[in-house]
């Protein structure tokens, strides 16, 4: 009966010690992943503001050498990441495909111009900077025109800036709520142990040495719960991308972003494991013996 009933009391204690651990990897895989969007936030919303095209039409009587050597100055300037010069042939080919339709033949003539695109770099593409752009080239002889879609850009930036706020708010709101789910099933299972804590004290162990074991397997707790999850994160990054791969989840990654981020994980499981353990144990180790029942 006596080997029956240790069997059965290490089977529920494997067990709340694995609810435990399960309960902290699956609380800090969704950290992990509204932290993964926040690093990414930032490389997204770069990466969609380097896309934002500029476009500057030149005059037909521009000559070609003032072109080539106006776009080379370009491509020197710190605000710009890249420019390709589109003739007036080419984009009416590629209008023609568009459109699926030969306005060249239908009008007579070409009414196209010859262009230069240019992608800015993300810390330039805002309306302040491009309206200044648009001013600068306006003046000089060879441009007839400056177009972007100055809706766009405004629309794109109060879009990542209010993005960037709700996965910062959300970030913190999960943080709360890690710790408390976290906390809650420490509690749980040391509530189940409060009646071993109290035979130990009534034997004469002192508080650091009643701790000591529990410290030490929260700790391991955390470790695992952090490791499951960081797994997790990679297996589930890994599958997104094959699954979704015009998302270019993986392309996106900062590796040093993201060992910052893996660390983060791990060292915030360990930490809020034993932590909740600490403040759980102090409870117990003050109460009293006809306390334990309630």
């Amino acid at each position: 009966m006596a080997a029956s009933a240790d069997q059965f009391t290490r089977r529920r204690l494997r067990s709340s010690y694995i609810s435990v651990v399960i309960s902290i990897s699956l609380v800090l895989l969704v950290l992990g992943i509204f932290g993964l969007l926040l690093v990414n936030a930032g490389t997204i919303a770069t990466h969609v503001r380097e896309n934002f095209s500029f476009t500057i039409l030149l005059n037909d009587d521009a000559p070609e050498a003032s072109v080539r050597q106006f776009q080379k100055s370009l491509e020197l300037k710190p605000y710009v990441k890249s420019t390709e010069y589109i003739s007036k042939e080419e984009a009416a080919a590629q209008l023609r495909e568009s459109i699926e339709e030969d306005f060249v033949e239908f009008l007579g003539y070409n009414p196209l111009l010859n262009a230069i695109e240019i992608h800015l770099r993300a810390n330039y593409a805002n309306e302040e900077q491009l309206a200044y752009l648009e001013s600068e080239f306006t003046q000089m002889d060879i441009v007839r025109e400056v177009v972007y879609d100055k809706s766009l850009i405004q629309l794109v930036n109060k879009n990542i800036e209010r993005i960037g706020l709700f996965l910062l708010a959300g970030c913190i709101l999960l943080t709360l709520i890690a710790v408390g789910l976290i906390n809650s099933s420490i509690r749980l299972s040391i509530y189940s142990r409060r009646f071993l804590i109290k035979t130990m004290q009534l034997v004469g162990a002192t508080k650091s040495f009643i701790r000591k074991p529990f410290i030490w397997r929260s700790f391991r707790h955390g470790l695992y719960g952090a490791l499951i999850a960081i797994a997790l994160m990679v297996i589930l990054l890994y599958y997104a991308d094959q699954q979704i791969p015009y998302l270019f989840l993986m392309e996106l990654q900062n590796v040093q972003w993201l060992i910052i981020l893996f660390a983060g994980v791990l060292v915030m499981g360990i930490f809020i494991s034993m932590s909740c353990t600490f403040f759980a144990l102090k409870k117990y180790l003050k109460l009293k013996t006809d306390q334990l029942y309630f």
